[in-house]
């Protein structure tokens, strides 16, 4: 069956700037990290898309290494495009990175301006795109100059291959350097993406939004929902199929008595809000203006709109939002 998305998409969506760019993402984007590789079934994936598509998501994020395996994220969304959403490739902002390892040899990782054109090179194969809308640097790269990494980003966009570009896990100071780069070259900076929840406040201790808003980039964080800690998983306690079980990113000692303490304070407040705990946690990442997205992941069409419906009750008052500091902080 033909899919038509649905007609009032647009209307379901809260969209922001990203800096000061012409570009506009949807607070809440889709990220195809854990659960859209070959291990997924196909089907289960593409609803999870399609439907998130129907609420206004416009903007899909991917990188080379997603999977498992690597690279078949890419893949599998290249058939979701191929099937569905071809016609509507000019409402969609597709994104992929490259830094991590990718394949054996000396130029399978990194910022050499050889592993990233390559890898960008496979990564719209996989997609079967001719062009991603954002090409991020998705590590620092501690041997390479930032001039040959910010370099090869420029090549991609002036060859047609990426209209914009941007950088991720950059610290505050890597960051202004990176942007300095890209502006000498004439193709600036649009975004940055950093891991940040209530939990992970690293990017406030570096004044990264900061950085960003004097360099007129924006900011789209990852992972505002703590891998799930900030959810309503263990709440009752560590489930057999959660990522504590079966993810490197996530163990049990994060689960430790202290942490747990605040996660159900947390939910207290999100209770009082008549929200879920992961909603309040996203309205939370999404309190400055300054924070362009969110990208969530999503294992189920239900948790997708679960996730999405804190759009619905996102503004917070000082007093929760000192409530909430001073549950997670040692104030």
């Amino acid at each position: 069956m033909t899919y038509e998305p649905a007609a009032d998409r647009y209307e379901k969506m809260t969209y922001r700037r990203a800096g000061r760019s012409g570009l506009k993402l949807p607070a809440i984007s889709l990220g195809l990290w854990h659960n859209f590789g070959d291990g997924r079934p196909w089907d289960r994936q593409r609803e999870i898309v399609l439907r998130a598509f129907d609420l206004g998501v416009t903007h899909f994020d991917l990188a080379n290494n997603y999977g498992p395996p690597a690279g078949s994220a890419e893949s599998n969304f290249g058939r979701m495009l191929a099937a569905d959403l071809r016609a509507h490739r000019d409402e969609l902002v597709i994104s992929t990175k490259a830094g991590y390892h990718m394949w054996n040899g000396p130029y399978g990782e990194w910022g050499s301006r050889k592993y990233l054109v390559s890898s960008l090179d496979q990564s719209l194969r996989r997609l079967g795109l001719d062009y991603v809308d954002v090409f991020y640097h998705h590590r620092p790269d501690p041997d390479t100059p930032v001039e040959e990494t910010m370099g090869a980003l420029d090549a991609v966009v002036r060859s047609g291959k990426a209209l914009y570009v941007g950088i991720s896990n950059y610290s505050s100071e890597q960051t202004a350097e990176a942007a300095r780069v890209l502006r000498d070259l004439g193709t600036p900076l649009l975004i940055h993406q950093p891991s940040y929840s209530i939990l992970n406040r690293w990017t406030e201790r570096d004044n990264l939004l900061d950085t960003l808003e004097e360099a007129g980039a924006g900011c789209i964080a990852f992972s505002p929902l703590q891998q799930g800690l900030l959810t309503d998983r263990y709440l009752g306690g560590i489930p057999d199929d959660s990522r504590v079980r079966t993810s490197v990113f996530l163990n049990e000692s994060d689960l430790d008595a202290r942490t747990m303490g605040r996660i159900h304070a947390l939910n207290d407040i999100a209770g009082r809000r008549g929200q879920s705990l992961a909603q309040l946690a996203l309205a939370w990442a999404l309190r400055d203006p300054r924070m362009t997205s969110l990208i969530i992941g999503a294992s189920s069409v239900g948790q997708l709109e679960n996730n999405i419906a804190a759009l619905d009750n996102a503004s917070l008052s000082k007093e929760e939002i000192d409530e909430i500091d001073a549950t997670v902080l040692d104030l």
